[in-house]
């Protein structure tokens, strides 16, 4: 991404210098889409087309068997694409999602680590499969998958 950073990196930017940075950082961003607040989620490093978000193993996102359930991991690992995807993409360019395919790999024993990434060249019109993986504190995937989006132009502004 070349030039000016868009209103999302430069928020981000702004703000982790400061102590507690990224925790205010993260919970703007799950003020503004709510149900990512049910993880309690941390965006721990943000560059564009990367984003880290980290969640912790806690009882209120654990499964019958006391591991991190998946749809919390699917919770995370859909914040990390909507933050890098909002930081990212092209100014000429908007996004939306269209679906999910996840393969569940290990048991997520504690707490996890949801990344997604894109190549600069991957912001083209159409269908784009932006890669997930979740790991866990040894760095086992636990979840891995992608997000389908739908990139289009904005509409022309009259």
């Amino acid at each position: 991404m070349a030039g000016k950073p868009n209103k999302v990196m430069a928020l981000y930017q702004k703000l982790i210098p400061y102590p507690f940075g990224r925790v205010i950082f993260s919970k703007m961003v799950a003020r503004m889409a709510p149900y990512f607040g049910t993880i309690k989620p941390l965006i721990t490093e943000l560059r564009p087309n990367y984003c880290e978000c980290f969640i912790k193993k806690r009882s209120a996102v654990h499964n019958h068997i006391k591991t991190v359930h998946v749809i919390a991991i699917c919770n995370g690992l859909e914040m990390a694409m909507g933050v890098m995807a909002e930081a990212s993409i092209p100014p000429h360019l908007r996004w939306i999602p269209k679906g999910m395919s996840l393969d569940y790999t290990s048991k997520a024993g504690s707490d996890i680590r949801c990344v997604a990434e894109v190549k600069p060249e991957d912001w083209q019109e159409g269908d784009l499969l932006v890669p997930v993986t979740a790991y866990d504190k040894d760095g086992v995937v636990v979840v891995k998958g992608h997000i389908k989006l739908w990139i289009s132009l904005k509409p022309a502004r009259t």
